[in-house]
C-alpha cells in the first residue's frame, strides 16, 4: 500500500516548468532582494536551553579520523573566550539525519540520481541510526518519519521533477523535525542544485534554524556539469555556505564509486564525532552571531565544527 507523503506547507500556484528553468538564474539574486521576503525577528525554532553543542571531527594529516581523544586535551572558546566544558563525548553514538532530496523542475534530468544518493546513505545507516526522508519543490513533502531502516515507501520511488525550489525552507523543516530528536548527533543531508527561488524563509533564517539544533549540514551538489560557471557559481554558493558554517562537507556533483564513497565517508563522520557542551560565561540574548573555536593540544590535527551561533533576541 502507497503511502501519501505529507505536505508541509500549502500548496501553491502552479508554475511551467519552462518558465522554472528561464527564470531560476535571476530569481536566486532577486529572492534577497525582493523585501516581499523579508522575515521577521521571531525564532524559526524554539530554544529551551542556553547549553551550545558542537558536533567536532578530527582527522590527521592523512586524513583519517582520530579517535580516543581525553577531554582534558579540548578548548573550546566563545568569540575567542574560553569556555567551561559541561558535556563531553567521545564514544561512537547515534545519530539522526534528515535527508532533503530537490524535485524542483531544475532538477529533471537528475532525479535518478538523486534517488540513488539517498538510497546510498541509507544503505549505510547502522542499527542504531535513525533517518527520515523529505522532497521539495514548491512545498516540503515528508516521503518517511525516522526510521533505522533502508525501507523507503512506493511514493519514494515515483518522484517527479518540477516546479520552483524551496531550499530554505526544506532546511527549516528539517530542522524542525530534529529538534523533537533525542540524539544530540544531527544531520541534515541535502542533495540539490541548490537554486533557491520559492523560499519563505531567508537563507540566514534557515542556517539560524540549523545551529539552533545543533545539526551539520552535508551538501551533495547536483548542479549540471556543464553549466556555465557564473551559473554553476550561484547554485553551489548557498550549498556550500550551509556547509561550511554548521561543521558538515560539500560534495561536488558526484557519481558511481565516488558518490558511495562520499556516502560512506559522511555515515561514518557522523557515528565517530566527539559532543561538546557548554554553557557560555556571559550569555547574550543579542540576535547576533557568536563565534565558536575548538583546540586540542596535540599537533597534526584538522578539527571541523561548526563555525558558531546565532543567539536569540531579546522579546522586547
Amino acid at each position: 500500500m502507497k503511502r501519501v507523503a505529507k505536505p508541509i506547507k500549502d500548496s501553491r500556484t502552479f508554475r511551467s516548468r519552462c518558465a522554472c528553468v528561464c527564470l531560476a538564474a535571476l530569481a536566486v539574486v532577486g529572492f534577497f532582494l525582493n523585501p516581499a521576503y523579508a522575515q521577521t525577528d521571531d525564532e524559526v525554532i524554539a530554544v529551551d536551553s542556553s547549553l551550545v553543542l558542537a558536533n567536532v571531527y578530527i582527522t590527521d594529516r592523512n586524513g583519517q579520523p582520530v579517535s580516543g581523544l581525553d577531554q582534558k586535551l579540548f578548548t573550546i572558546l566563545e568569540d575567542g573566550i574560553p569556555q567551561k566544558i559541561d558535556v563531553f563525548s567521545a564514544e561512537s553514538t547515534p545519530f539522526a539525519a534528515v535527508i532533503l532530496i530537490d524535485t524542483s523542475g531544475s532538477m529533471e534530468f537528475r532525479i535518478s540520481n538523486a534517488r540513488s544518493a539517498a538510497i546510498k546513505f541509507l544503505d549505510g545507516l547502522r542499527g542504531e541510526d535513525f533517518a527520515a526522508v523529505a522532497s521539495f519543490d514548491n512545498e516540503v513533502r515528508v516521503l518517511r518519519e525516522f526510521e533505522a531502516t533502508p525501507y523507503l515507501p512506493d511514493v519514494f520511488f515515483d518522484l517527479k521533477a518540477d516546479g520552483l525550489t524551496s531550499l530554505n525552507d526544506a532546511v527549516v523543516a528539517a530542522a524542525k523535525m530534529l529538534s523533537k530528536r533525542p540524539e544530540k548527533r544531527r544531520a541534515i543531508i541535502v542533495i540539490s542544485d541548490g537554486a533557491d527561488n520559492s523560499s519563505k524563509y531567508s537563507q540566514k533564517k534557515a542556517l539560524k534554524a540549523v545551529l539552533d539544533v545543533g545539526a551539520s549540514v552535508y551538501t551533495v551538489d547536483m548542479s549540471p556539469k556543464d553549466a556555465p560557471p557564473q551559473e554553476k557559481a550561484i547554485m553551489q554558493d548557498a550549498l556550500k555556505s550551509f556547509a561550511e558554517k554548521t561543521g558538515g562537507t560539500f560534495v561536488a556533483t558526484p557519481g558511481g564509486a565516488e558518490m558511495r564513497q562520499a556516502f560512506e565517508a559522511i555515515v561514518s563522520e557522523l557515528g565517530n564525532q566527539y559532543t561538546i557542551g557548554y554553557q557560555p560565561a556571559f550569555a547574550k540574548q543579542d540576535g547576533k552571531f557568536h563565534s565558536i573555536e575548538v583546540r586540542v593540544a596535540r599537533g597534526g590535527l584538522k578539527i571541523r565544527t561548526r563555525e558558531g551561533y546565532i543567539a536569540p533576541k531579546a522579546k522586547k
